[in-house]
C-alpha cells in the first residue's frame, strides 16, 4: 500500500495478543508527513511485531516511526511504548499531556492499577488547544474524565478526531466511554461536548474503530446523557 499524499491521517487496526491467550482488537492511529510518521497509543505490553506488522500493512515500516503520542496512562494504550524506544534505540520522540508526564516516568501508580509504570522519557509535554504539524496540522483537545490527562486529537484538513478513550463505538455508532473504566463520569461527559463544538466528520476510537455521519449529533447525544 503506497500513499500518494505528502501527509495524512489513517486508523491503525491493531489485534493486540493478550496474556491469556485472546485477542483485543483496538484502533491506535497514523499520521504521517514527508519528515515524520507519529502513531497515537501503542496497545498492552508485548506488542512490537503487532505494531511493525500493522505499520506494514499501512504501507509504512517501524524503521520509519519517529513520533508515539499518549492519549493517556492506562495499560492498553503505553503497555508497548518502552519496547518501541528500545527498538529504535532511542530515536523515537514521545510526546503526552503535561498532567500524564508523572504516570509515564514511573514516579507515581498508575491511577486504575495501583502500580508504577514501567519508566520512559516523555520528550515533549502537551497542552489543552496546542497545534502540532503532524499529518499536515492536529489539535490538542484536553479530555479528562476517563483519566485526568487524557487527550484527543482533531485533524481539521480531514475533520477527523481521534478520541482515545473519551468515546468508543459499536457497529459504527458512537458510544459513551466505559462508565466502569472512567472515574470521574460526569467529567468525561463535559470532554463529549467539547468534542461535539468541533468540526467531525469521522470518530477512531481506540476500542470500537471508525464512524462517520451524524457523528456530531451523537456526541451531543452523549454528553446530554443518551446511552
Amino acid at each position: 500500500m503506497e500513499h500518494s499524499k505528502e501527509s495524512g491521517i489513517l486508523p491503525l487496526p491493531l489485534n493486540l495478543k493478550l496474556q491469556n491467550g485472546n485477542q483485543m482488537a483496538v484502533h491506535a492511529a497514523l499520521l504521517w508527513g514527508t519528515d515524520h510518521l507519529v502513531l497515537v497509543d501503542t496497545g498492552v505490553p508485548g506488542q512490537l511485531d503487532v505494531i511493525r506488522e500493522g505499520l506494514e500493512q499501512a504501507g509504512f515500516s517501524l524503521d520509519q516511526l519517529t513520533h508515539v503520542i499518549i492519549t493517556h496512562q492506562d495499560r492498553d494504550h503505553i503497555g508497548s511504548l518502552p519496547e518501541l524506544i528500545r527498538a529504535k534505540e532511542g530515536k523515537l520522540e514521545v510526546l503526552a499531556h503535561e498532567e500524564g508526564i508523572p504516570y509515564l516516568a514511573g514516579e507515581i501508580p498508575l491511577i486504575k492499577y495501583g502500580i508504577k509504570a514501567e519508566p520512559v522519557k516523555v520528550d515533549r509535554a502537551l497542552h489543552n488547544g496546542e497545534k502540532l504539524p503532524f499529518g499536515g496540522g492536529l489539535t490538542v483537545v484536553h479530555t479528562p474524565g476517563h483519566t485526568p490527562e487524557h487527550i484527543s486529537l482533531y485533524h481539521p484538513s480531514s475533520k477527523t478526531l481521534i478520541s482515545g478513550d473519551a468515546l468508543t463505538s459499536s457497529d459504527g455508532t458512537l458510544q459513551p466511554p466505559e462508565a466502569k473504566y472512567t472515574p470521574d463520569y460526569p467529567r468525561a461527559l463535559q470532554s463529549v461536548a467539547k468534542l461535539a463544538a468541533l468540526d467531525v466528520e469521522t470518530v477512531i476510537t481506540y476500542h470500537g474503530g471508525v464512524c462517520t455521519g451524524a457523528v456530531q449529533e451523537r456526541m451531543k447525544e452523549i454528553a446530554a446523557g443518551v446511552k
